[in-house]
């Protein structure tokens, strides 16, 4: 019996990021709704929306555009893989496949900082592409409290804190 296989969505990006910010995979409800942290619990958008001044239930295409107007791209670590659930702890590593980023990073030079959004994302991708594979490009690099409901460890008011100083920096805003 094969595995059924998710497969992430495309990079949400502008014409000028210098900031990427990068998931593990898209959780399921994220991938039912076709949106980049759908699960209204996830406090992504709500803190992007702290940092950049837009509200935080606006249109999904407004808040893309709202990001990406500010310099910020969004992706995930892997491209595809078996997840029953949405916890990054039940993904398949076996069926994992980490996106093209020698491809995208490429198309892309402008992109300065690299934000992984908590430590899975960040271990998949040195797994998968070595740790040192973003520094090699000159990309600096830094990992984030996740942002997802799972990591309730670290309040929201504190995740903003943490999470508005890193694009700050990164952004010099």
């Amino acid at each position: 019996m094969t595995k059924p296989i998710d497969k992430a969505f495309a990079p949400l990006i502008g014409s000028s990021a210098s900031v990427l910010v990068l998931g593990s995979m898209p959780s399921q409800r994220s991938l039912s709704s076709g949106q980049y942290y759908g699960n209204p619990n996830n406090v992504f958008w709500w803190i992007m929306s702290q940092v950049f001044g837009f509200e935080p239930h606006s249109d999904y295409a407004e808040r893309c555009q709202a990001l990406t107007g500010k310099g910020v791209a969004v992706w995930d670590v892997i491209e595809q893989c078996h997840r029953p659930g949405s916890l990054d702890s039940a993904i398949d590593k076996s069926t994992v496949q980490a996106n093209n980023f020698e491809v995208f990073l490429r198309q892309h030079s402008s992109i300065k900082t690299c934000l992984f959004n908590g430590q899975a994302a960040h271990k998949l991708f040195k797994q998968h592409l070595g740790k040192e594979f973003l520094l090699q490009r000159d990309i600096a690099t830094e990992c984030l409290p996740s942002t997802s409901p799972a990591h309730a460890s670290v309040s929201r008011e504190k995740k903003l804190e943490i999470w508005n100083a890193a694009l700050e920096k990164a952004l010099a805003i």
